[in-house]
């Protein structure tokens, strides 16, 4: 197997830093995107590169929140290595609060990286995967881009968007030989949880009395349910990614990792869904897209 040049975004903690690390270690040329490499993220940089062990890693400057960043970063990788064989969209951020408290500004920031981050980077590689002939876009959702929970509103709300523009992509982009493909990660520990955004109209949490106290509970208590005989295991998620960069035929639309153990239904309601979605391609006469 050749080395795929790929770009992972959100690469400085979490499934991002866990993914870059294992794709560089199977011999691929790893992008492994952040903000403020110079800064707050040269320590989780110089992690990277030392563990890649003279591996084919670099770390690159990206805020995927800003498109001209998203352009001049991606720009960068084509000028060194001619293609982008590989897009893994993993940035994100997770709000836990309630859902009224958060104003159309908190929400719009949380959207601007969650998905319409995505949204920049897709469009900023799609252009050479087409050219090329092939590519994979993998976009990191997460169960609650299929069931909803409680307090998670706003977070659901951006990976619901995410999963339909990374559906779509995979029916329209099947011609170019461009893969689309969702990874849905279940509960696993990650710095989402302790970095979560408050949310902005304290007037509204007010009004919610003791209910305003749950999210802050939540987060309290998040790692209550880990076993210490059987920890989670995140690096199932990079490994799932890396075997999705590397696959040879058309890939999973969805591809569910859920800690040992733990089954939120996620896999059974894309086993539902699919075939009524295959239905209504066929009916429009696009069944060649599936």
């Amino acid at each position: 197997m050749s080395g795929k040049v790929v770009v992972v975004t959100g690469a400085s903690s979490g499934f991002g830093k866990l993914t870059a690390s294992e794709l560089a270690r199977r011999g691929h040329t790893v992008v492994a995107a952040m903000r403020d490499v110079a800064g707050r993220n040269s320590r989780v940089r110089d992690e990277l590169v030392e563990k890649a062990e003279g591996r084919a890693l670099q770390v690159l400057e990206m805020d995927v929140a800003d498109e001209q960043s998203v352009n001049a970063a991606i720009a960068d990788v084509i000028r060194q290595h001619g293609r982008v064989d590989a897009l893994v969209n993993n940035a994100g951020m997770m709000p836990v609060g309630v859902t009224e408290a958060y104003t159309v500004k908190d929400i719009e920031a949380q959207f601007a990286v969650n998905f319409f981050g995505a949204v920049r980077t897709d469009r900023a590689v799609l252009p050479h995967m087409r050219a090329a002939g092939g590519g994979v876009l993998i976009h990191v959702t997460s169960l609650m881009g299929r069931v909803v929970f409680p307090f998670f509103g706003v977070y659901s709300a951006s990976k619901f968007a995410l999963e339909a523009l990374a559906e779509a992509y995979r029916y329209e982009l099947s011609s170019f030989g461009v893969d689309s493909v969702i990874v849905e990660p279940g509960p696993f520990p990650s710095n989402l949880l302790p970095s979560s955004p408050e949310p902005s109209d304290q007037a509204v949490l007010k009004t919610y009395g003791d209910v305003a106290a749950i999210p802050g509970q939540i987060k309290e208590h998040s790692n209550d349910g880990n076993d210490p005989q059987n920890p989670p295991q995140p690096q199932r998620v990079a490994n799932a990614i890396a075997h999705l960069v590397e696959a040879t035929e058309r890939r999973p639309l969805r591809t569910v990792v859920m800690p040992e153990g733990m089954d939120f239904g996620v896999q059974r309601l894309n086993e539902a869904v699919a075939p009524i979605q295959n239905d209504l391609l066929r009916a429009l006469g696009m069944a060649s897209m599936i």
